[in-house]
C-alpha cells in the first residue's frame, strides 16, 4: 500500500516537472497544477508517439523527457486548434 503512494507521489513530481519545463520550452503560462496535468498528459502522449518510431524512456531521466515532448506537442496541438 505504501509503495502505491510513494509510485503515485513520483508521478505527480514528474508530471509537475515536465510540464514546468514544457510550460518553459514552449513559452506558455500556467499554474501547479495546470503544468502536472500537463506533464502527465504528455507522457501518455509522449509515450504513445514515441514508441510509434521506437523510442522508449527508460528511468526517471528517460520518463522526464518523454514527458516533456509530449507535454510540448500537446501545448503546441492546443495552440494550433484553439488560435
Amino acid at each position: 500500500m505504501n509503495g502505491d503512494l510513494v509510485n503515485i507521489l513520483i508521478s505527480v513530481a514528474i508530471g509537475a516537472l515536465a510540464g514546468f519545463l514544457a510550460s518553459r520550452i514552449m513559452g506558455s503560462k500556467g499554474g501547479l497544477l495546470r503544468n502536472i496535468i500537463m506533464g502527465i498528459v504528455g507522457g501518455v502522449v509522449g509515450s504513445f508517439l514515441l514508441g510509434l518510431i521506437g523510442i522508449s524512456g527508460s528511468g526517471i531521466l528517460g520518463n522526464i523527457i518523454v514527458s516533456v515532448v509530449g507535454a510540448c506537442v500537446v501545448i503546441g496541438v492546443g495552440r494550433f486548434l484553439f488560435k
